[in-house]
């Protein structure tokens, strides 16, 4: 058995970091046959512009298949010569008849047939990014829809501050998956361009006919022409890790808040659990939230991966092969790790649990403190803000340090009493009726999600 090398080939966690899916796009093999659709693609438009013979290049397509090489052998060349392409091309050479190999690779520079490589896997990966961010917004949306009025405690700096509903939350978590989906939309038609410009850019290798020789390769691709030598110029992937990593901290976000609402003392979420899961090996009872730590862990790992390709932007001359190099741990690690993360917030979030009923009786821990602004708001109009403001700081204080309830601390107080009667007082206080317009909110988000049909 071969040792693994890292967390995507480690049986064992591999599935926390990827799937088999985005493994498989970004496989050893996966990435040769791309490269050999460049040059097959390349060939037979060649030869329609008469560049080279149309018998080479029906060859050179035939033979250019990841199935009809030994990629070992090509590996061990590799690392002989120094060359990341050129035995990938001498495996297809050697398969063609009558000297057609002479004519793969004919004009391209190294770096145009790996670049045009890659950016062909992203393309593949971007459609399942898109897929998997559908179900994890469909998910979010039934959540938003089903809690709009459920009411629960909402937190600030870690405590409890006042009531909102579930719904609220999750549709805050929707909008902003909306908006992420829109981002990898957007970026679509600024990224996904291939390169044909030759060693360092100015396409002088493939002769007068390269701007119509560039149109119908990438047609032929299914990419976008760039408008100049993008080889010095690396914001195309930057900027998809980039989105990447943003789309991660979004998700990170969402289970991190899971976790912590999975908090025993609060017990108000959790992630799904299916038989047989074990939450520790000395503790039979637990039920941990391990799914959600462990996309946490890799939302924290993609940011920094964001970090190096910005870092790979930073090119000398017309082409840097550091930076380059970098670019090749980097981005494959980086949609892998998109990947891996989205199918596990896609689990979480289809199955999540909610515990209406903790929620609302979470909302009676601070005895009614929780209302205090509404209170003050209710007094004001009987004795005005400022001494409404007062008179409910006055009774928080002695409430608190006496360890009486909010209502009881209040009704001691004979303005306060005065003010509001025993009935009103304790309708105020009714903490599932001050969730201000968060069902119409919720709605509201919902409707434009409805509209906007990222979710169809």
């Amino acid at each position: 058995m071969q040792m693994a090398s890292g967390v995507f080939d480690d049986a064992l966690i591999r599935h926390l970091w990827s799937t088999e899916e985005l493994r498989a796009i970004f496989s050893d093999r996966a990435r040769v046959q791309k490269w050999y659709e460049f040059e097959a693609a390349l060939a037979l438009e060649q030869a329609e512009l008469g560049i080279i013979p149309r018998a080479a290049a029906q060859d050179i397509a035939a033979n250019a298949k990841v199935e009809n090489v030994d990629i070992d052998a090509i590996a061990s060349e590799i690392r002989r010569i120094k060359h990341p392409l050129v035995p990938a091309l001498k495996a297809v050479e050697k398969r063609c008849s009558d000297g057609h190999g002479e004519y793969i690779h004919y004009g391209p520079t190294t770096q145009d047939v790996l670049d045009t490589g890659v950016m062909l896997q992203i393309k593949e990966a971007h459609a399942l990014y898109l897929r998997d961010m559908k179900a994890i917004g469909q998910a979010l949306y039934r959540l938003a829809d089903t809690h709009r009025a459920t009411p629960m405690a909402g937190r600030s700096h870690g405590v409890q501050a006042l009531p909102i509903t579930f719904g609220h939350k999750a549709a805050i978590w929707l909008s902003e998956m909306g908006r992420n989906y829109q981002r990898l939309k957007d970026l679509e038609s600024r990224v996904f361009v291939g390169g044909m410009v030759g060693a360092v850019g100015t396409q002088a290798s493939y002769g007068d006919k390269a701007p119509e020789l560039e149109r119908r390769l990438m047609k032929r691709l299914g990419l976008g022409v760039a408008d100049i030598n993008w080889q010095p110029a690396r914001d195309r992937f930057a900027e998809y890790v980039c989105v990447l990593a943003i789309i991660g901290q979004t998700l990170g976000k969402i289970a991190n808040e899971i976790v912590n609402l999975e908090h025993t003392e609060i017990g108000e979420t959790f992630e799904p659990f299916s038989e047989g899961k074990v939450g520790s090996s000395t503790m039979p009872h637990k039920r941990n939230p391990s799914s959600c730590e462990a996309a946490v862990a890799v939302s924290r790992a993609l940011r920094y991966n964001a970090a190096f390709m910005l870092e790979c932007m930073i090119i000398e001359h017309e082409r840097d092969g550091s930076a380059w190099r970098g670019e090749w741990k980097a981005l494959p690690e980086s949609c892998l790790m998109a990947g891996g993360l989205l199918a596990t917030m896609k689990y979480v979030l289809s199955g999540l649990h909610v515990d209406a009923e903790r929620m609302r009786s979470n909302l009676d821990l601070l005895g009614g403190f929780l209302l205090s602004e509404r209170v003050m708001f209710a007094l004001s109009d009987k004795v005005g803000k400022q001494t409404a403001h007062d008179l409910v700081y006055e009774a928080s204080m002695q409430g608190i340090e006496q360890g009486t309830s909010f209502e009881q601390a209040l009704m001691k107080d004979a303005r306060v009493a005065a003010a509001l009667s025993a009935a009103e007082l304790k309708e105020v206080l009714d903490p599932a009726t001050y969730v201000g317009l968060a069902p119409a909110i919720v709605e509201r988000v919902l409707g434009e999600t409805r509209a906007s049909g990222w979710l169809d």
